[in-house]
């Protein structure tokens, strides 16, 4: 039951370790970006633009993933409440039988 009660929490947290992953790759693949655009100089609105744009996604990117972790910390409370509660019920039930 406890190998059940896990498999869902590991592939959360492996889901979240990957979007971490995306976020770092895009966050140096934005420096790398604003680099070039910085350097380009005149001419270069458009790509500005893009980086602004690539920014904003990482920031939405950013909340969705606090969120996923937030979401990540309560199902694991939520878990651990029910399964301390299944524990109890358990022991008041063998504590029962051997009355």
């Amino acid at each position: 039951m406890s190998k059940e009660q896990t498999k869902p929490s590991e592939s959360l947290v492996q889901d979240l370790l990957a979007e971490r992953r995306q976020l770092k790759v895009a966050v140096e693949r934005l420096k790398l970006e604003l680099a070039d655009a910085q350097a380009g100089g005149s001419g270069t609105d458009a790509r500005a633009r893009e980086v602004a744009e690539m920014k904003d996604e990482i920031e939405r990117l950013r909340y969705q993933l606090a969120s996923a972790r937030a979401e990540a910390t309560l199902l694991r409370e939520k878990r651990d409440e029910l399964q301390a509660g299944i524990e109890r019920a358990l022991d008041q039930l063998a504590a029962e039988d051997e009355k």
